[in-house]
Formats: structure tokens, C-alpha cells, sequence
């Protein structure tokens, strides 16, 4: 059975619900709907990033540093984060609203609600479906590596860094 996402206005940057579709016709039909995403920071500044498995419906084996995933039918984007990052990572942390901006390609059309949040390092729980390595990455590298478009990176991740001013700095001064 498919999962039921909710599906939101596209006119609206706040995020009001309009309906709700399978993911199946979300994708088929590239229908608006709402994600999340996570930012995870290390104590030490750096960031977690991973690359995401190969089975994954949008962006397979793309690298991306921000764990998140699609808002179901009747959950608020706040609860979707933290689900999601109890399910690819097995953490349970308070989280830190940050960005909330439209995406839009041929593949993908939704209005991300990014979060960040810190954690100490300890080890990670990867859901094997769509995780499928993980790792601490200074900031510095992770941009350099961003300037480089053939660089295989999550193309919404990528384009919401670009609107997330200064990202790259540690919010705690590390």
C-alpha cells in the first residue's frame, strides 16, 4: 500500500494543506507537496553528511546532508522531521526551525521545512533502505565540493544551501 502524502498549496510559503494523494501519484504527477530536512551538526562544527541509497525514488546514490523525507497526510512538518530523523538515523533531538522554501524541478515539487540540531557523535542507527553511509564533514569541504555542479548532490538540498545564509557557520560559535 501506498504511503499518503499530504499535498500542500504552492502558492502559499507557510504551508497550507490542499489535499492529500498517494506517493506514488505525488511523484508520477510531480504534485506539491511538503518535506523535511535536518541538518545534523556535531559538536565540533562539522556536519553529518551521507549518500543516499541506490533503491531511493528521487535523487539514488546522490550524497546529501540534510535527512528528511516526504509529509504525510494529517502530520505537521515538525513531527515529519523528527519521525524522519528517529527512521534514517535513529535520533530522537530537539530540533531548530531554520528555512522553509519551494522547490521545484522535473522530478520533485515541494516546500521544505528545514530544521537543524546537534548531537554528539555517538553511533548512528542507518535505516539500510535509503542510507547508505554516513560521515562528519567540515563545512568548508562540504561548499567546495557544492561550487562543483558534477558533484552527485541532492539537487533541492543543494539549491535550499543556497538560500540558507550562511549554513556553513556553526550557530554555537564552534
Amino acid at each position: 500500500m501506498s504511503e499518503i502524502v499530504a499535498l500542500y498549496d504552492p502558492a502559499d510559503t507557510t504551508g497550507r494543506v490542499t489535499g492529500s494523494a498517494p506517493r506514488t501519484e505525488v511523484r508520477a504527477r510531480n504534485l506539491p507537496h511538503a518535506a523535511t530536512g535536518v541538518l545534523l551538526r556535531h559538536p565540533d562544527g562539522r556536519v553529518l553528511l551521507h549518500r543516499r541509497t541506490d533503491v531511493k525514488d528521487l535523487n539514488p546514490g546522490a550524497h546529501d546532508c540534510l535527512a528528511g523525507g516526504v509529509v504525510g497526510a494529517g502530520e505537521e512538518p515538525l513531527d515529519a522531521a523528527r519521525r524522519e530523523l528517529r527512521e534514517e538515523l535513529g535520533l530522537d533531538l530537539p530540533l531548530s526551525p531554520v528555512l522553509t522554501r519551494w522547490y521545484r524541478d522535473r522530478s520533485t515539487h515541494h516546500l521544505t521545512f528545514v530544521h537543524e540540531a546537534r548531537w554528539d557523535g555517538s553511533a548512528l542507527r542507518l535505516q539500510p533502505s535509503e542510507v547508505a553511509d554516513a560521515w562528519w564533514e567540515d563545512p568548508a569541504t562540504v561548499r567546495e565540493r557544492l561550487d562543483d555542479p558534477t558533484w552527485p548532490f541532492a539537487p533541492d538540498t543543494r539549491e535550499l544551501l543556497a538560500h540558507w545564509p550562511r549554513w556553513w557557520c556553526d550557530p554555537a560559535g564552534r
